[in-house]
């Protein structure tokens, strides 16, 4: 900034070092404003950064996840949105969080006919339940696959999951 100073401060000492002092405040600003498109991608942005990117993009976060699971999981929310309160849906966020596939049992269904008041398919009462199956059920927060659950599925369908040992009989 001193350069762009008005002539008769060229010479003035005084004036070069407060100047000096203005471009070391300025300077991690500027540098932020010229680099603010990497802020919004989840893959350049700062890992510090992201954990405010995935509030602004509904993404099921607990803090705690590996970089790169934060990462992908901010990077995804927004095509997980169009599935969400599907049964495609709630494996997807499920896959991401624990890295297996669940299994997902609901009282759903669609159906067409020819004719009306044909049966109706799927079961009276909703219900949606979500099994995941892992080598070491201990080692998988229960409450915290609940959360996701119950914050993905259908908000009017009732919901239980179950964490089950790979191999065991539910």
């Amino acid at each position: 900034m001193g350069e762009r100073l008005p002539s008769v401060f060229a010479e003035d000492e005084l004036a070069q070092r407060f100047v000096a002092g203005l471009d070391d405040l300025f300077a991690p600003l500027l540098a932020v404003l010229d680099n603010m498109e990497a802020y919004f991608s989840p893959a350049l942005a700062p890992a510090d950064f992201v954990g405010w990117l995935a509030g602004w993009v509904g993404a099921e976060l607990r803090g705690d996840e590996p970089e790169e699971q934060a990462r992908d999981a901010v990077a995804k929310a927004t095509g997980l949105h169009r599935l969400r309160g599907t049964r495609h849906g709630v494996a997807a966020a499920v896959l991401m969080a624990f890295g297996v596939a669940p299994e997902i049992v609901e009282s759903g269904g669609a159906t067409w006919s020819e004719r009306p008041l044909g049966a109706f398919p799927g079961e009276a009462a909703p219900r949606l339940e979500v099994i995941l199956r892992v080598p070491d059920p201990s080692r998988v927060d229960a409450r915290r696959l609940d959360a996701l659950v119950g914050a993905v599925r259908p908000a009017h369908v009732p919901y239980a999951v179950h964490v089950l040992e790979k191999g065991a009989a539910q």
